[in-house]
C-alpha cells in the first residue's frame, strides 16, 4: 500500500515538474521579451532625456551666441553711430558751439558782439599810440581770435562742471532704479534736482521724451550739446541695455565707477605734470619780467625797441617766436585721459 502511494506521489511530482518544465518552456521567450522591452523603453527613456538636456544645453548655448551677436552688431552700430557724430562735432559749427558752451546767444548776435569787441580793441591799441601796421591784427583777434576763445572756454568750463556731477547723478538714477522706479522717473529727478549743467542735459531729455524720441535716442544725442567722452558713454550704455536687456542698475554702477576712476587718473596726471608746466610758466614769463627788469634799469637801453621801427620788428619777431614755443610746450604738458 506504501509503495502505491509513493509511485503515485512520485509520478505527481514528476508530472507537476514536467508541467512546470513545459510552461516555463512556453514563457520562457515571453517573459524574455518583456525584460528585453522593458530594457528597451528604459534606454529609450533615458536617450530622451539625454537629447532633453543636449536640446536644453543647444539651446542655451545658441541663446547665449545669439545674445553675444546682437550685442556685438548694437556695438558696431554705435561706433559707426559715435565715429559720424565724432566727425561732426570734431569742428562743430558756431551755433553748436554756442550751445555747448551754455549761452543763450544766436549766432548772429555773437558776430556783432565780435565785431563790436574788435572795433573797441583796435581803438584803444590806437589810443595808446601802437603803430598804424599792427591796428589790422588787432582787428582781427578782437572780432575773430578773443570772441572764439571766450567761447571755447566757457565750453571747457561747462564740461568740467558736467563731470564732477556726473557720477552722483548716475548713482541717483542707479538708487531710483533699484528702488523700483522706471528710468524715465530718474531721469526726471535728475533733471529737477541736479545742479547745473547736469539739470539742463537731463532736461533736455526729459523734452525730447515729451516729443517723441525714446529715452535710448535721446541719451545717445548728449555729446552734441556735451561734448565729452562720458556723455557718449552714458548713450551707449542705455542703447545697450533697451537692444539686449540686462540689469540696468548694474550697468550704470559700473559706469559710474569708470567715470571717477578717470577723474583720479586725470588728477593724478595732473599733478605729475605740475613741475612740467611750472616750467614752462617760468620760461614764458621770463622775457617779459626780464625786459621790465631792463626797463626799470636802464630805460634808455631798451626804449630804441619800442620808439623805431627796427625795434618793432624785433619786438614783432619775438612775440611771434615765443607765441610758437608757448603753444608747443602747451601741447607737450597737455594729456588727455
Amino acid at each position: 500500500m506504501f509503495g502505491i502511494d509513493g509511485t503515485t506521489l512520485l509520478f505527481v511530482g514528476l508530472a507537476g515538474a514536467s508541467a512546470g518544465a513545459v510552461a516555463y518552456a512556453f514563457l520562457f521567450n515571453r517573459i524574455d521579451s518583456e525584460k528585453n522591452t522593458g530594457r528597451r523603453l528604459g534606454a529609450i527613456k533615458a536617450a530622451e532625456t539625454d537629447r532633453a538636456v543636449v536640446k536644453a544645453s543647444r539651446d542655451r548655448i545658441a541663446e547665449v551666441a545669439k545674445r553675444r551677436k546682437t550685442v556685438q552688431d548694437s556695438l558696431k552700430e554705435l561706433d559707426e553711430k559715435q565715429k559720424a557724430s565724432d566727425r561732426r562735432l570734431k569742428k562743430p559749427p558756431l551755433k553748436i558751439q554756442l550751445r555747448q558752451a551754455g549761452m543763450r546767444v544766436t549766432a548772429d548776435r555773437f558776430y556783432v558782439y565780435s565785431a563790436i569787441c574788435g572795433v573797441f580793441l583796435t581803438l584803444i591799441a590806437y589810443l595808446l599810440g601802437l603803430p598804424l601796421l599792427i591796428l589790422p591784427g588787432v582787428l582781427i583777434a578782437g572780432a575773430l581770435g578773443l570772441p572764439r576763445w571766450f567761447v571755447s572756454f566757457r565750453r571747457k568750463r561747462r564740461v568740467k562742471a558736467f563731470l564732477n556731477e556726473f557720477p552722483n547723478a548716475l548713482d541717483i538714477i542707479v538708487r531710483a532704479v533699484k528702488s523700483g522706479l522706471p528710468l524715465n522717473d530718474g531721469i526726471r529727478l535728475i533733471a529737477n534736482e541736479s545742479p547745473e549743467p547736469v539739470r539742463s542735459e537731463f532736461r533736455r531729455m526729459v523734452d525730447a521724451q515729451q516729443m517723441g524720441q525714446s529715452i535710448p535716442d535721446s541719451a545717445l544725442r548728449m555729446p552734441e550739446t556735451m561734448p565729452c567722452a562720458e556723455a557718449g558713454f552714458f548713450g551707449i550704455v542705455i542703447q545697450i541695455q533697451s537692444q539686449a536687456g540686462g540689469n540696468l542698475s548694474e550697468a550704470l554702477g559700473n559706469l559710474s565707477r569708470v567715470l571717477r576712476d578717470r577723474k583720479k587718473m586725470k588728477a593724478k596726471v595732473q599733478a605729475l605734470s605740475m613741475e612740467a608746466k611750472a616750467s614752462a610758466a617760468i620760461i614764458g614769463a621770463l622775457p617779459v619780467i626780464v625786459a621790465g627788469l631792463v626797463f626799470i634799469t636802464s630805460p634808455s637801453y631798451i626804449m630804441p625797441l619800442f620808439i623805431t621801427s627796427t625795434g618793432h620788428l624785433i619786438l614783432g619777431l619775438s612775440a611771434f617766436w615765443m607765441a610758437i614755443g608757448i603753444m608747443i610746450m602747451r601741447k607737450m604738458i597737455n594729456f588727455n585721459v
